[in-house]
Parts: C-alpha cells; sequence; structure tokens
C-alpha cells in the first residue's frame, strides 16, 4: 500500500511537471502598429498690447492653433521672410508705409518656448519683439501692420 501511494505521488508529481512545461513555453511572433501624420499648426493674429511708432519696440500678439492629438513643442517663433516683404505686409490704406523701417526679433520664451496642448491653441504676446526705426514715415500713422512668422 506505501508502495502505491508513493508511486501515485511520484506519477503526480510527473504529471505536473509536464503541465509546467506546456504552460511556460516560450514563443515569437509579431505585432502591428501604426503612427499618425503631424499636421501643420496654424498661426493667427491676435492683438497688441502696446502700439508701434517711430523709434518704438512693441509686442506681437498671436494665436497658435495645434489640430493634433497630442502636444506640440514650439521652440522658436521668427519672422517668415518668404511671405509679404521681407516677412511684413501694411494695409491698402498705407501703401506708403516702407515697410523696411520694420524688424523682427526672434523669440524663444527664454529657450524653453512653449507647449501648445493637444486639439487646442495658445495665445501669445510676444512682448519687445517689433521694433519700428526712427526712419518711418508719416505714411506709417494708423497703419496696421501684419507679420508673417513661422514656428520650429
Amino acid at each position: 500500500m506505501k508502495r502505491a501511494v508513493i508511486a501515485g505521488f511520484l506519477a503526480a508529481l510527473l504529471v505536473s511537471g509536464s503541465a509546467y512545461g506546456y504552460w511556460s513555453t516560450a514563443g515569437s511572433g509579431s505585432g502591428a502598429a501604426r503612427s499618425g501624420t503631424a499636421v501643420a499648426l496654424t498661426l493667427s493674429p491676435g492683438t497688441p498690447a502696446s502700439q508701434l511708432y517711430p523709434g518704438s519696440i512693441s509686442d506681437v500678439a498671436l494665436t497658435i492653433t495645434n489640430p493634433n492629438a497630442f502636444v506640440v513643442q514650439v521652440g522658436r517663433i521668427s519672422l517668415d521672410t518668404t511671405q509679404g516683404t521681407g516677412g511684413f505686409a501694411v494695409d491698402t490704406g498705407h501703401s506708403a508705409c516702407g515697410l523696411g523701417a520694420l524688424s523682427f526679433t526672434a523669440q524663444t520664451n527664454g529657450s524653453t518656448g512653449w507647449d501648445v496642448p493637444a486639439s487646442g491653441s495658445l495665445g501669445l504676446h510676444l512682448s519687445s519683439s517689433l521694433t519700428m526705426a526712427t526712419s518711418a514715415a508719416n505714411a506709417c500713422q494708423g497703419a496696421t501692420i501684419t507679420v508673417y512668422l513661422g514656428t520650429s
């Protein structure tokens, strides 16, 4: 009887060892994933807090809109000289305003940039970024100036 119990115990041990071996086997294979495509940010004009006049430095106001489902980090905002006249335009009623008197200083938010929220927007006032030289023409009085900007 004692031998039968020991034999039964050994048989159970062998079976459980086989079951363990079966359930702990390794495998290999592959899976699939698909990445999305990033959509470009859009920049639209805001209302500046300060006015520009000859010899002054002003802010530039804008809103950055992010249509992506993830946060986008903008490290730098700079003048897009491929648009307008060297990156600037003036309303039609002030076409005699010489745009050569304007300059824009690229902005980096103290080298930290800006995080534009997923599917959201971020309003910015880029202080002390737009300069008008003292040589600006009288024709610039009351003008609305467009500053074309790009992000990177």
